[in-house]
């Protein structure tokens, strides 16, 4: 009997009938010496088919990463999957978001999928600059063409042919209305953005300034300015921009030049400069023209104060990254950022609200609109701590604050229901507002209790927050999530305002529970860009455009978007 080459490849139990074969057949050959041969389970065959599988997949991935730096810093063109960034980041981030990121009904796509798209994409040259979903791309593709008249290379065919067009018809049609034009902004030029204030936001707005540089003909962050400091600070700066306990090291190319006072990341020249207040500073003499300041100090709210800025030589409009007073603009954007800036006139100073009302007014304005109107409700937010409370207990204007903010949960008030007001004019008197500060140095969440005029079902809100999350038009506004094991760290470095957690939803009648995770820090400075780059008129077109759906959804679980 010869077994020394046998190669076996059966389920285990025949695996196992077959070694007891051989040593019975040792033991009537009296030859205790003889080799039992090597069998190749099924369960080997499996590990090494998967190992070979992601192989495949990482080198796959691997492919991307060029075609996504050269679509974006060449054409800037920005893509997404299902609403989340595939710029500036690694294979593995690749294929962990196919895993991942799913459609409006939850089916995902293959690296094979959009790997087709992205071939499509590389090929047309030259490209305007779009915001293109390779996940919805594709299943747009899928919809328009009829599969049952094709053989496989024709299908292929016709795939490509209809993701290309689809691309050629976003390109014509802008689906995001330009702001008007005023002052001396110009489609398609860089515009000077300077940072006044680097604590928190400002050096989170730093690194996605630098990360958005692309081509360097959208915007270009040229200056930085703080206050005058005892000793020179340059490099200490540098180091808090690139480490940061809780977002984790900034990837990039860091070079000092002592002689300007400046910093070169990435190539990009990021000057540092010190003054008192606002009037004091002549962007001019840095070659800094036309500038949109972005104040992130918050020491001046109202437009008395914030006009200060505009005294200076080489500033054009200014963004306040804290909730304004008076009659300053507030926007929170993918809400009422169109309305604010095609009636705006001469207006020259905003605000981008705080990141509380960036979290809480999208999935309201949702449910408002969609389901007959709220009538009455109620918001409370979990928030992470701020550098406004103490560390350890000691004196504080403000009510509790004084405690400290690493051992204490602290009750205080939130001007988000009168923030939301500003929004959402209508809603004013149908909703209260608390906060409880907790021991957290970053990620918060904002639970609303909401009354509706009729009863409704935990699937349709869920199916229709879940659609307008995906394919909507507050894609990059609002994220959804039915991961029943999430907790707040895993929305650190989250892009949207706001991730409605789905799992937690709760419907009693007409009664909604709605539990909304947000990144107070990074998720609100990412709505800070988009508004800033929708004042300077530089907003990628959205490919595919976003779908529309119905004022009131219908019965079924699943509401139908329309073109």
């Amino acid at each position: 009997v010869c077994v020394a080459h046998y190669t076996w490849v059966e389920p285990k139990h025949c695996t196992s009938i077959m070694a007891s074969e051989v040593r019975d057949e040792k033991r009537r050959r009296g030859n205790d010496n003889m080799p039992i041969p090597q069998m190749a389970s099924s369960s080997e065959k499996d590990s090494d088919d998967m190992l070979e599988s992601w192989h495949r997949e990482a080198e796959l991935a691997e492919s991307f990463i060029p075609i996504l730096g050269k679509l974006y810093r060449r054409q800037n063109v920005v893509v997404t999957l299902f609403g989340a960034s595939m710029n500036n980041i690694t294979s593995l981030d690749i294929v962990r978001l196919h895993q991942e990121c799913t459609d409006h009904l939850g089916k995902k796509i293959t690296l094979e999928q959009t790997a087709l798209v992205l071939r499509v994409l590389s090929g047309m040259t030259p490209l305007k600059p779009l915001r293109v979903d390779l996940g919805l791309l594709f299943r747009n593709a899928e919809h328009l063409m009829d599969t049952r008249t094709h053989e496989e290379e024709e299908m292929q065919r016709a795939l490509e042919e209809s993701i290309e067009a689809e691309v050629r018809r976003s390109e014509r049609e802008d689906t995001q209305p330009a702001p008007p034009q005023t002052g001396q902004y110009a489609p398609g030029a860089g515009h000077d953005i300077v940072l006044y204030g680097f604590g928190r936001i400002g050096r989170l707005a730093a690194r996605q300034l630098i990360e958005k540089t692309g081509s360097g003909q959208k915007m270009r962050l040229r200056a930085i300015v703080v206050r005058q400091p005892k000793v020179p600070d340059l490099e200490k700066r540098g180091e808090l921009l690139i480490r940061d306990s809780v977002h984790g090291k900034f990837t990039c190319k860091l070079e000092y030049d002592h002689e300007k006072n400046a910093m070169i990341i990435n190539g990009n020249l990021i000057y540092l400069i010190y003054a008192a207040g606002p009037e004091e500073v002549d962007y001019t003499k840095y070659g800094i023209h036309d500038a949109l300041i972005v104040d992130n100090t918050g020491m001046w709210r109202n437009r008395e104060g914030l006009s200060r800025h505009l005294t200076a030589p080489g500033v054009a409009k200014v963004l306040l990254t804290a909730p304004a007073k008076g009659d300053v603009p507030n926007i929170v954007f993918g809400v009422n950022e169109k309305e604010i800036l095609a009636n705006c006139g001469d207006e020259k100073i905003f605000s981008a609200a705080s990141c509380t009302t960036n979290a809480i007014v999208p999935p309201i304005q949702l449910i408002d609109s969609h389901f007959g109107g709220i009538v009455h409700g109620h918001i409370e937010t979990v928030h992470a701590y701020t550098n406004d409370q103490n560390l350890i207990d000691n004196m504080h204007t403000g009510t509790r604050r004084g405690r400290a903010a690493g051992l204490n949960m602290v009750l205080t008030e939130t001007g988000a229901a009168k923030a939301l007001v500003k929004c959402m004019p209508h809603m004013e008197g149908k909703l209260t507002a608390s906060s409880i500060r907790v021991p957290l140095p970053n990620v918060s969440m904002a639970v609303l209790v909401l009354t509706l005029p009729e009863a409704t079902t935990k699937e349709k809100i869920n199916t229709f927050l879940r659609e307008r999350a995906t394919r909507g038009s507050f894609q990059q506004v609002m994220d959804y999530s039915d991961n029943s094991e999430g907790v707040s760290s895993d929305f650190i470095g989250s892009r949207a305002a706001c991730c409605v957690d789905g799992q937690n939803t709760y419907v009693n009648g007409k009664q909604v529970v709605l539990y909304c995770w947000y990144d107070n820090e990074h998720g609100y400075t990412c709505q800070v860009i988009r508004l800033m780059q929708t004042m300077l008129g530089v907003s990628h077109t959205m490919c595919p455009p976003p779908r529309s759906v119905s004022r009131t959804p219908s019965s079924d679980a699943s509401p139908m978007a329309t073109d």
